[in-house]
Order: C-alpha cells, then sequence, then structure tokens
C-alpha cells in the first residue's frame, strides 16, 4: 500500500540578487523617473553624491524637446528672443524699476499669480463673479460652469443638474435652461454648446447680421454632415446657392473653433528630455549620450574612506549603506553603457533611414539586436523602451526603430514603418477630387511590389489618424 513520504531532491533555480533587481529596474527607467531614483538614493545614502560635472561630452548636449517631433526654431529666432529679453531687461532698470529676474518676497505673489494657468472653470468664474446676479441665479450658472468639459461642452443633462441643485422651492426646466443661456453668453464664444452644431451657431450668432452668417447658421443647422464630407455640390443644391457662395460660406464656418475651450489651461505638457543624440561624425552616424538628461551619482570616497578607518561592530547600518551605494553607482554606468551599445547599435542597423528617411526603414526586431550584442531581448526591450533619441529628423522613441519585416515580390523585405509612410504620402499627393480608397492604395502597393491587404492599409491608415476617403474628398 502506497503511504504518502516526504522526500528531499536537490534542484538548481535561477533567482536575481538583490544588485541584479536594482540592475534591471533601473534599466527599465524613463529618464525622468531615473532622476527621481537618483534623488531618493541621495537623499537616503550618505555613501552618494551627485557630481558638478556630466558624465559625457559637453558638445552632445541637447535642451528640453517636446514630446512631438517638431522642428527645431531657428537660431535666429532664439538670438532676436535674448536681445529682446535684454533690451527689456536695460529699460526696466533705467527706468528704476526691480531687475524682473529678482525674487523678493514683495513679488512673490505677483510671479506665482502670473505664472499659474488660467483654467476655463476659473475664467468662467470670474465672469460669473461680476456680474450682478440673485445668488440662486448665480448658483444654478455655477453648477453649470462646474460641468463644462476641457473642450467647453456641457456633456450633462439639464435635468440631471437641476436634480442636483438641491435648492428650494425646487428648480424646473425653464430656469435651468435661462441658466444655460447666461453661461453661454460667456466668452468664448460657443461655450457650454450640448453638440458641435449648437457650439458653431453660439458662434455664428455673434457675427454681424449679414447673408453669409444666415447661410452659414443654415448649413451648421441642416448640413453639418454633408459640410464634413466636403460635398458641397450637394450643399449648394440643398440650400439653392451656387458652389461658389457655398464654398465662400464653408471657408467662413472652419474659421470657428469647435473647441472654444482648449485654448485654456489644463495641464503642463511634460517635456522630453533625449537619452541619446545622433550625429554625423566623420561621415558616420553616431550615437552620444545626453549629458544634460540627468544628473550623475558617485561615490563619495571621502566617507567611504573614514568608515573603513574608524569601521566598528555595531556599524552593520552603516556598512550596508556602502554596500548598497557601490552597486547603485556601477548599476548606473551599465544602465548607461547599455543603451548607449543599443542605440549605437540601432543606429548601425538603420543608416539608411539617417540617410533617405522613413521609407528606407529597414525591418529591424528585438532579437536581431540582442543577438548583437550577447544580451537577452528583455534586456533590449527594458534599454528601449522610454528611451528617446534626438535626431536631425526628429525626435523617436528607440522602440520606433523597431518593425516587422513584409516580404515583397522581388524576394526582399521591406519594414512596416516604410510602408506606413509610403501611404501616407500617397494620400498627401493625391487629387482631393478624386482621393485613394484603402483598397486604390492597396492595389497601388502591389503595383510597386508590396503585397499589403486592404484591411491592413486600413490599419495603417487608422493608426496615423487619416480620415476616410468620404473625409478627404473635395466635391467643389
Amino acid at each position: 500500500m502506497n503511504r504518502p513520504a516526504l522526500a528531499l531532491e536537490p534542484r538548481q533555480t535561477q533567482t536575481l540578487t538583490p544588485r541584479l533587481q536594482q540592475a534591471v529596474r533601473l534599466l527599465q527607467l524613463s529618464t525622468f523617473d531615473f532622476a527621481l531614483e537618483l534623488q531618493e538614493l541621495v537623499s537616503s545614502n550618505p555613501f552618494l553624491e551627485l557630481e558638478d560635472g556630466e558624465f559625457a561630452d559637453e558638445d552632445a548636449a541637447a535642451p528640453d524637446t517636446a514630446t512631438t517631433a517638431a522642428d527645431t526654431p531657428p537660431a535666429a529666432d532664439g538670438a532676436q528672443a535674448e536681445d529682446y529679453a535684454e533690451t527689456a531687461y536695460e529699460e526696466r532698470l533705467g527706468d528704476g524699476g526691480e531687475a524682473p529676474g529678482r525674487y523678493s518676497e514683495a513679488n512673490a505673489d505677483a510671479i506665482d499669480f502670473a505664472c499659474a494657468p488660467v483654467t476655463l472653470r476659473q475664467h468662467v468664474h470670474s465672469q460669473l463673479n461680476m456680474l450682478d446676479l440673485p445668488p440662486r441665479e448665480h448658483f444654478l450658472a455655477w453648477i453649470i460652469a462646474e460641468a463644462l468639459d476641457d473642450d467647453g461642452y456641457l456633456r450633462v443633462e439639464l435635468d440631471a443638474l437641476r436634480a442636483m441643485a438641491g435648492l428650494e422651492p425646487r428648480v424646473d426646466a425653464r430656469e435651468m435652461l435661462a441658466a444655460l443661456t447666461r453661461v453661454q453668453s460667456l466668452d468664448p464664444a460657443g461655450l457650454a454648446a450640448r453638440d458641435v452644431p449648437e457650439c458653431l451657431t453660439l458662434q455664428l450668432r455673434r457675427r454681424p447680421p449679414s447673408p453669409q452668417r444666415e447661410l452659414a447658421l443654415r448649413i451648421v443647422r441642416d448640413e453639418l454632415k454633408l459640410l464634413q464630407q466636403r460635398d458641397l455640390q450637394r450643399i449648394a443644391q440643398r440650400v439653392g446657392s451656387t458652389p461658389a457662395e457655398v464654398e465662400a460660406v464653408c471657408a467662413y464656418i472652419r474659421r470657428l473653433e469647435p473647441r472654444p475651450g482648449a485654448c485654456f489651461g489644463h495641464h503642463v505638457a511634460a517635456a522630453i528630455r533625449p537619452d541619446v543624440i545622433v550625429r554625423k561624425i566623420r561621415g558616420q552616424w553616431t550615437a552620444l549620450l545626453n549629458s544634460s538628461a540627468v544628473p550623475r551619482v558617485s561615490l563619495n570616497r571621502t566617507y567611504a574612506e573614514l568608515f573603513q578607518r574608524h569601521r566598528e561592530p555595531h556599524h552593520g547600518d552603516l556598512a550596508g549603506h556602502l554596500r548598497e551605494a557601490r552597486w547603485a553607482v556601477q548599476n548606473m554606468e551599465q544602465r548607461f553603457s547599455t543603451i548607449l551599445r543599443v542605440a549605437q547599435a540601432l543606429v548601425d542597423r538603420q543608416q539608411h533611414f539617417f540617410e533617405h528617411g522613413t521609407l528606407a526603414m529597414q525591418p529591424l526586431g528585438l532579437k536581431d539586436i540582442a543577438d548583437e550584442l550577447g544580451l537577452h531581448e528583455s534586456t533590449v526591450s527594458r534599454a528601449t523602451c522610454n528611451k528617446f533619441m534626438v535626431t536631425p529628423l526628429g525626435v523617436f522613441e528607440l522602440k520606433y526603430f523597431f518593425s516587422r519585416a513584409l516580404n515583397t515580390e522581388q524576394g526582399s523585405q521591406c519594414s512596416t514603418t516604410a510602408i506606413r509612410e509610403a501611404i501616407r504620402k500617397m494620400i498627401l499627393s493625391e487629387d482631393a477630387r478624386s482621393p485613394h480608397s484603402d483598397a486604390d492604395i492597396a492595389r497601388i502597393l502591389m503595383q510597386q511590389g508590396l503585397r499589403v491587404a486592404r484591411r491592413t492599409v486600413t490599419k495603417y491608415r487608422q493608426m496615423m489618424a487619416i480620415p476616410n476617403v468620404d473625409m478627404r474628398r473635395y466635391h467643389g
């Protein structure tokens, strides 16, 4: 009869040491999170200190770059801005005023107020506070202002807001509609609209009366769908005007603001400090670490030597701090080294991209870089996630340079990134009166030797936020 029994069996398992766990964590952090991690390490470990110098060549430094890959402003504009600022500074001192950049307790509040972005709700409430309204009417208008979204629309039903008011006597629908009308009379025009036609209508009603305005009101009210499709011929037939008149009115409508609240501050867009800078040096594209990305942390050797000289048995905590400090310094250097190695490998594989643009992007996988550098694929993935590279063509996340391979009719391979760029350029150069459908694009690509299904074209077009063929067609 079999009975349960206990037995010891030797087995090997792989576990990560605390040092390796820290190395993995530091590698996958973005530049911003890595800087926060450094600050926390320095503040909690007496053996770590921030270096005054920078860890890469100063020529590699790059300014903060916005999240979009926009072109850098011309140097002349920057010089003009500096000249203007210097002139204003000198004029301010010449008038006996205080230097505008000098901080004092007297002007601290003014500086904080001037720097704070004004939100849409603050702007609306400031206008309501200037109106001489009875408390009940002011409260109802306040409720509507609080319910506005960031675009300035009222997405909540008036009946729901009326039920939330909790006033006695109870608020009726007519009172709520009057409060809405009051808020809609405030700036910006189109505020508190419940849909796009109402938003455009509110803006048009503030324009001076004219035949063009009346025709625009009619088109917005009855023919907005045809306007979105740019079907000017059908609009002209339905409103009884000529196509030329309708085209002028549609251009008049397009100058309106469909998102009246978008110009007010909601949040501060985070800037990107590229981890890597790509430059052409002696005819070769080279990856350099960005010295301004993060501060560098080093071991305070004075404290470490003093501790080693006077170490006592009861100094176990300090010994642990010293060990962790050495790990941290080594792991940080390993992070920089890994990111730079991976970036240089990407640059070497994508030389044609830097020479000729996105259409020349080569298919590339994580395994290709991992095999070349002798790393694990997960390490390459961590080294490229949330890491950015600034190039003469713009700012790109390192992951951007990886793409699947697609076989061509000639037996070669093409990257999906290059195919998306080909689709984008094809749409940009098309005739607006006869744009390409997704099937047309797939057929043209087929003629160029690229076998791409129509649904794949649709997916890539949607990924690039390009409207469909009906929305792109011009009917004038």
